[in-house]
């Protein structure tokens, strides 16, 4: 049994650490072929990647770096730990785009915050999997983030159309233009005395 089917068969409420149960296949247009999704932040996702063994990735339609699809963890035990030090994966998917300064700040105010229920789900986690936190999850993810090579993430088409990116097959996106119809314009001109 892997560490994903053991957390699966929990079966904890993932809505207080943002790791809700969802549909497995993704279907945004950056979810990369071969994704298996793990759990849901409202349109980000969770996943593993075929070709990638364990490494848990994030996925987000919407993300503020120059990706849409990054490394969060090597393996998912690490990536229950690196949920045991910041509580949710909000922090955890945010540090592509964050200084360690703004993670630190979001930590502190979390904390400020935190739920009881999230606190019991973090509890749970810790004892099924006899887990410690991770001791420096930003210094983790942007290290993983960093040596990570890309160049065999596949996508559909539809990545390819929506970002402009250049096919790894060198082939042209098909066009997704519109043809209107024609427009005819009839201009007027009126004299001071109001005849046209």
């Amino acid at each position: 049994m892997t560490d994903f089917q053991k957390y699966e068969k929990l079966n904890i409420d993932g809505s207080w650490i943002n790791l809700e149960r969802g549909p497995k296949k993704g279907g945004c247009f950056c979810t990369p072929k071969g994704a298996e999704v793990i759990g849901w932040e409202n349109g980000i996702h969770y996943c593993f990647i075929r070709g990638y063994g364990e490494m848990v990735f994030a996925v987000n339609p919407e993300s503020c770096a120059e990706e849409n699809v990054y490394p969060l963890a090597v393996n998912f035990r690490d990536f229950l730990r690196l949920l045991l030090s910041c509580g949710t994966t909000t922090a955890l998917e945010q540090i592509v785009w964050w200084t360690e300064a703004q993670f630190l700040a979001f930590l502190a105010e979390e904390a400020r915050q935190t739920p009881p229920e999230r606190t019991a789900v973090l509890a749970r986690i810790q004892e099924a999997f006899q887990l410690e936190p991770m001791d420096h999850p930003f210094q983790y993810v942007k290290t993983l983030q960093a040596g990570f090579d890309r160049s065999r993430l596949r996508y559909t088409g539809e990545y390819y159309e929506v970002t402009g990116r250049a096919r790894p097959d060198g082939a042209c996106a098909e066009s997704r233009g519109f043809e209107f119809p024609p427009v005819t314009l009839t201009f007027f001109r009126r004299e001071q005395d109001g005849r046209e």
